[in-house]
């Protein structure tokens, strides 16, 4: 590849995480070597969020699993003023706050991880969010939900959304936030019944115009799915790569190119 070519430019935020033959491979043959306008603006922005953001800077993480966000929530917690979880991976937080999870979405191994960060949390003085009450159902599918009424979820359900008591407590932390970090949905949004959590959340930032920054994966698409792309300050190209840049990672595609 590197023979094709006298200069490298690499435009792709998305796979600055992996080190292929076409991220990384080809540079180290090229002396020119620069990042294109979509990189920059992401770094810009990403980097201007987390490291200068204007407070009180809010964290929003949702998705299935803990074990996805493990070093991203490390990471802000030594930055964020508040950080509200929900998702699949909220459940494996309740079952640490010793709720009943029915059967929901849990990682097991994470539990004593999940323990860990609140005490964290708390030390840091950052206020974390979890569910306060849940909408379940008896089976994945977009059926009428039950609300539950509290964090416990009955043996036989599953969580997968928010409650409304969890939307109300969550839109009041982030309407009073001034920079938020967004990455995972609050629920199964792709279901009409199951979307609220996440779709009344995209409502109060379009409303306020708070800004916001949205990973890109599951995120992206939840935003273009429930029709809010106008709505956030930033919504990112990448998926695995805003991740590790939240995680603190090094990505190699962009160091090859900053080493010149």
């Amino acid at each position: 590849l590197a023979s094709l070519a006298d200069v490298f430019v690499n435009d792709a935020f998305g796979t600055a995480h992996r080190a292929h033959c076409s991220t990384v491979g080809a540079g180290e043959f090229l002396e020119e070597r620069a990042c294109g306008y979509l990189r920059q603006k992401e770094l810009k922005f990403l980097g201007e969020a987390v490291e200068n953001p204007v407070r009180p800077f809010t964290a929003i993480l949702g998705g299935a699993k803990v074990s996805d966000k493990i070093a991203v929530i490390e990471q802000l917690l030594e930055k964020v003023d508040n950080l509200i979880i929900g998702g699949g991976m909220a459940y494996t937080f309740l079952k640490a706050q010793g709720y009943e999870i029915g059967t929901s979405l849990v990682e097991e191994e994470k539990v004593e991880y999940a323990k860990e960060m609140m005490e964290k949390a708390k030390a840091k003085g950052v206020k974390l969010l979890l569910p306060i009450d849940n909408a379940v159902s008896d089976k994945f599918a977009d059926v009428k939900p039950v609300i539950t009424e509290d964090a416990n979820i009955p043996q036989g359900f599953m969580g997968l959304d928010i409650g409304p008591k969890t939307i109300e407590e969550y839109v009041n932390t982030v309407n009073s936030s001034k920079t938020i970090v967004w990455n995972g949905p609050m629920g199964v949004f792709e279901e009409p019944d199951f979307s609220k959590g996440t779709e009344e959340l995209y409502r109060c930032l379009k409303e306020n115009n708070i800004k916001t920054l949205v990973g890109g994966g599951d995120s992206a698409a939840s935003v273009n799915h429930l029709g809010y792309q106008d709505a956030f300050f930033h919504i990112s190209t990448g998926g695995g790569a805003t991740l590790d840049y939240l995680s603190g990672k090094t990505l190699p595609a962009i160091d090859i190119i900053e080493e010149k």
